[in-house]
């Protein structure tokens, strides 16, 4: 049967952001919210993260927040109990948290080293084993955040990269392991999005002649979470990158012509 308007609505989801002070992650929180879903959203910028709590708020959508750093892996299972005492179990997660900082592969010391991968790496494992447990009989859905440098070179941020393709990997064995419980898990792998993190005056180059966006992103991770438009969908990765995977290599000319 077609998908029907009335079947878009969350109401009755719960769904956790993680990282959702600014940028994607905010950008998934307010989606959320305004599709019906109750959200719950964490981060370690307190300040900023009341900010996207005002802005939830405002939407009459039930909220659940906490300033909490993932990387602490006692405070992450608190975090997901408190939330779903608050709001109900929730259905969806969406692991947004991730950064990284510009450093040739042998100038990253080993603190470093380890900062990345617990922010890329083991803050998506401690939030989807503190997730699951949560989640109600009829199923859920993790949406991963991971990036297009989990599929290609990433000189000066070797580490970073790794983590990524860490992280896409993962996301393909949990939808096996986790189908049995109804749970999907999938994927989506931006590029050249302007956000406080990696700056807001990115220029954009990519074959699509405008700017991403993190709405963008906020989309997609929508439709993977989403129970009805992709209820068949598991174990994937959807790039939101302005075609620049498809690209390899190749870009415009002066011209405007495609050149390698």
């Amino acid at each position: 049967m077609p998908v029907r308007p009335e079947e878009l609505s969350l109401a009755g989801t719960v769904a956790v952001v993680t990282g959702a002070a600014v940028g994607i992650g905010r950008a998934c929180a307010l989606t959320f919210a305004a599709w019906g879903a109750g959200v719950v959203v964490c981060d370690r910028d307190g300040e900023r993260l009341d900010g996207t709590v005002a802005e939830l708020e405002a939407t009459g959508a039930p909220v659940h927040h906490a300033v909490l750093d993932v990387r602490d892996a006692e405070a992450v299972p608190e975090f997901f109990a408190g939330a779903a005492a608050r709001l109900g179990p929730p259905s969806v997660l969406v692991n947004n948290v991730g950064g990284t900082f510009a450093a040739p592969f042998l100038e990253v010391r080993p603190k470093g080293e380890a900062a990345l991968v617990a922010q890329n790496f083991t803050s998506v494992t401690a939030c989807t084993r503190a997730f699951v447990p949560h989640v109600p009989a009829e199923g859920g859905a993790v949406v991963n955040v991971t990036s297009i440098e989990a599929h290609r070179a990433a000189p000066g941020f070797a580490v970073y990269a790794a983590m990524k393709a860490a992280v896409t990997n993962l996301t393909a064995t949990l939808a096996l392991e986790l189908a049995d419980r109804r749970i999907r898990v999938n994927a989506v792998a931006p590029d050249v999005i302007p956000t406080p993190g990696v700056g807001e005056d990115l220029e954009a180059a990519t074959p699509l002649p405008w700017r991403g966006h993190p709405d963008d992103v906020a989309a997609a991770v929508w439709f993977l979470a989403h129970p009805r438009l992709a209820r068949f969908v598991t174990g994937t990765v959807l790039a939101v990158d302005g075609g620049n995977r498809a690209a390899a290599g190749w870009r415009r000319g002066p011209g405007g012509e495609w050149v390698t």
